[in-house]
């Protein structure tokens, strides 16, 4: 049976959602792997959508709580507001509030990866404050460490992430995930995977 792992994500510009489908290609790169994107509901009427000038929501399926219990590993990516995740996010795991009663998340492996406007604008702060949710049900923290190798000292280019996991600096919006970015997420979504099916198969 195939390991299944779900990259649950909530992107406004887009930022995110690039990180997210280099994490699905690194996951679904290991054997026996199903990985697969999901994106949590919005919680802002379209009018303020507009006003934010925010593009419209690509294809990825809306999940629900429950569709969480059908996966063995997750990789869980927001864009920042003040230094923690974004309030759709949040708002997505505060209705899971029966898996934690019933404890079905507990023991399956998750990561993170995020999206900042500037350098100082919560690339660790949004992973740390992220961790409790994890805590909560009981789920496994992966972090990356250094992991990605030298990509992790890099030191002439801006480049977002860390140990934590992957990320990316938005900047006004007009800045895209670097080559060098998206190689950390797909790096992420790999190592995430070769980490989830070995625990599944140990389990088993």
């Amino acid at each position: 049976m195939a390991t299944k792992v779900y990259i649950v994500y909530y992107s406004m510009y887009g930022h995110v959602e690039k990180l997210a489908e280099e994490i699905r290609k690194g996951a679904a790169s290991v054997e026996g792997v199903e990985a697969k994107l999901w994106q949590v509901p919005e919680t802002l009427p379209e009018e303020a959508l507009l006003k934010m000038s925010a593009p419209p929501k690509s294809g990825s399926p809306i999940i629900t709580p429950n569709d969480l219990t059908e996966a063995d590993g997750f990789v869980l990516g927001f864009p920042t507001r003040f230094g923690m995740m974004a309030a759709q996010f949040k708002a997505f795991l505060d209705a899971t509030g029966g898996l934690w009663r019933t404890q079905a998340l507990a023991g399956k492996p998750a990561g993170i990866f995020y999206s900042t406007g500037s350098q100082g604008g919560g690339q660790e702060t949004t992973a740390l404050t992220a961790i409790t949710q994890l805590v909560h049900h009981g789920m496994i923290f992966v972090p990356i460490g250094y992991t990605f190798g030298a990509g992790m000292f890099e030191m002439e280019k801006v480049k977002g992430g860390s140990p934590y996991g992957a990320g990316t600096f938005a900047g006004d919006g007009s800045r895209q995930p670097t080559q060098l970015e998206l190689e950390q997420a797909f790096h992420q979504g790999k190592y995430i995977a070769t980490i989830t099916k070995k625990l599944k198969v140990s389990t088993a």
